[in-house]
């Protein structure tokens, strides 16, 4: 597989990854290292570690898994930005902490969410006959990369337009399970 190819398909698949990582830094109170490291970190893993596992599954799954992946992504990326949703508009007593979207259930269902083309991806490969391991690498380093800048970029919008992020980036979030919904829906 071409460099050139092989950059465009990481990027490609980085771009949710990115726009998850825009709002849920843009949500967070503070963003810090730790922050950024565990969400740059696993969403960078899942989107390395799903196309090895559709590259291992292989052509048999490929239709099986094609026919439900966007009500999956749907449904997890609709789950947490309405968690976000019914969140910010708890009232804020200062006792409450609130959900850290880059630790426990809520980061797998992140991952998870943003990394499901990956798999298809893998599938694809394994059709082809295309080892998986360089673009796994290369599309792991590129989702990673792409959601620190994400964060970073969040996190700059958070700390201008302040809590009201959180609502902001749960609708974000609806929104990209939303897109992902309808564009699978109209290519059927």
């Amino acid at each position: 597989m071409a460099l050139a190819t092989l950059l465009g398909l990481a990027v490609a698949l980085a771009m949710d990854a990115f726009a998850v990582a825009l709002a849920t830094a843009a949500a967070l109170p503070c963003v810090t290292g730790r922050h950024l490291f565990r969400l740059s970190f696993h969403f960078g893993l899942f989107q390395g570690l799903m196309p090895v596992l559709g590259w291992l599954a292989g052509v048999r799954l490929q239709q099986l898994i094609a026919a439900y992946d966007h009500w999956v992504a749907f449904a997890l990326l609709l789950w947490v930005g309405g968690k976000m949703l019914y969140e910010a508009f708890q009232p804020d007593d200062g006792d409450s902490p609130r959900c850290d979207p880059t630790r426990g259930l809520t980061l797998v269902t992140l991952s998870l969410a943003t990394s499901i083309d990956a798999l298809a991806v893998g599938l694809t490969l394994g059709v082809l006959g295309v080892s998986v391991w360089w673009p796994a690498l290369v599309i792991a380093l590129v989702a990673g990369a792409f959601t620190l800048v994400g964060m970073l970029l969040g996190c700059r919008v958070g700390q201008l337009w302040g809590p009201r992020m959180e609502m902001v980036g749960g609708l974000v979030l609806c929104g990209l399970g939303l897109k992902i919904l309808l564009e699978h829906l109209t290519l059927a």
